[in-house]
């Protein structure tokens, strides 16, 4: 299997990461060990979960994390939902995040069925 770096479903999640990372700088101070700190750990969830299965031995055990993946992308996608609706996050933001985060659940995806099909 490839170094994580070069697939491309971690890099997109990588990016949702950092990119989640540069919203929530902006969140209220209130909700420092509320939504920012569990948008923060569920985004950079995805990522870490393809590192931890890649190191693992074979592809089930990376099944196994990759599964777990696009868990944590959907709670991303609530939570940047629930951020917007309360009026911490613009629509625009919203939107952009929203659309990264649907991407990196969709490539996770396809790593996942791909690695099924070895």
């Amino acid at each position: 299997m490839a170094r994580y770096t070069e697939l491309v479903a971690w890099k997109e999640c990588h990016a949702l990461a950092l990119q989640i990372y540069q919203a929530t700088k902006s969140f209220p101070r209130s909700e420092q060990y509320g939504l920012t700190s569990q948008l923060r750990r569920a985004a950079s969830s995805a990522p870490t979960n393809m590192v931890e299965g890649l190191a693992r031995r074979g592809p089930r055990e990376l099944r196994h994390f990759l599964n777990i993946a696009p868990g944590s992308l959907s709670e991303v996608g609530y939570l940047l939902r629930l951020s917007q609706e309360l009026g911490i996050l613009s629509p625009e933001r919203w939107k952009s995040l929203d659309g990264q985060q649907s991407r990196a659940r969709f490539l996770t995806w396809r790593l996942y069925r791909a690695v099924g099909e070895r």
